[in-house]
């Protein structure tokens, strides 16, 4: 099972080892890709102080992330499994997994982000602050920057097996699983049932919910190879979990239904 997450916002404040190596990083294809965004970061970074919090669209509060952005090249790195913070990872709680679990994640998870196209947990990097959503000069929109190194990576990367898409709208574009990808590929949308029994899509838990449900699956050792299978997966873990109907050559959605909040 591949599972992909975002990035979050929050990251840790700082790292405590070398700086990194583009080159060493895993999913190789991306590195002249990787090259190309540090250097179009660092140096927008290093430039007018207003350019560069208009283009990474920084409030004032924000403006030291940018001299942050600046030194990136020469900054501590830290293994991304301790980097990114957030509603999400403080459910899934990395950390605090027992050892074969991590070892699971480790392998599992590919996290996708502005900066580098996708990381694994033990890819060292250091804090940055670039969403997907920026456009970088000379590079110009990040998710049109990866697409093709994305799509290489991933033939080999997604090459088999299930592939839970847990990645928000934003970094979806950067690699879209298609034709038969596709339909190995589950999402899952969290609604929450009222009472009176309505649903709604939910924001804050929807991350809190995603980032228990890796977790459970982690822990219980699920091997799951179909999206069917995930959803018994899931419902063995006591989600209540509905597969809506999907096209042929288009990922499967689940949708997770939560009572309480």
């Amino acid at each position: 099972m591949l599972i992909l997450l975002p990035p979050s916002e929050g990251k840790a404040a700082s790292g405590k080892g070398r700086p990194v190596d583009p080159a060493a990083l895993s999913l190789p294809p991306l590195h002249p890709a990787r090259t190309a965004a540090l250097r179009a970061l660092t140096t927008l970074c290093r430039g007018d102080l207003d350019t560069a919090a208009h283009t990474l669209g920084l409030t004032p509060g924000l403006h030291p992330e940018i001299a942050r952005n600046a030194a990136l090249d020469t900054a501590a790195a830290m293994p991304a499994a301790a980097l990114y913070t957030g509603v999400l990872y403080d459910a899934l709680d990395l950390a605090g997994l027992p050892t074969t679990a991590r070892r699971r994640a480790t392998r599992a998870i590919l996290i996708f982000s502005g900066l580098w196209g996708a990381v694994r947990l033990d890819d060292r990097i250091p804090p940055y602050r670039c969403a997907m959503g920026v456009k970088l000069p000379g590079i110009g929109p990040l998710a049109a920057h990866w697409k093709a190194p994305m799509a290489h990576a991933m033939t080999d990367t997604a090459a088999t097996g299930l592939i839970l898409d847990l990645r928000s709208s934003a970094y979806s574009p950067a690699w879209t699983p298609r034709g038969e990808t596709a339909d190995r590929t589950a999402t899952v949308r969290v609604l929450h049932q009222r009472p009176d029994g309505k649903r709604m899509v939910v924001s804050h838990f929807n991350k809190a919910t995603k980032g228990r449900l890796v977790r459970d699956l982690l822990l219980d050792a699920a091997a799951p190879r179909t999206p069917a299978q995930l959803a018994e997966a899931l419902r063995d873990l006591k989600y209540t979990v509905e597969q809506q109907p999907t096209a042929a050559g288009k990922p499967r959605q689940l949708d997770v239904i939560v009572n309480e909040l």
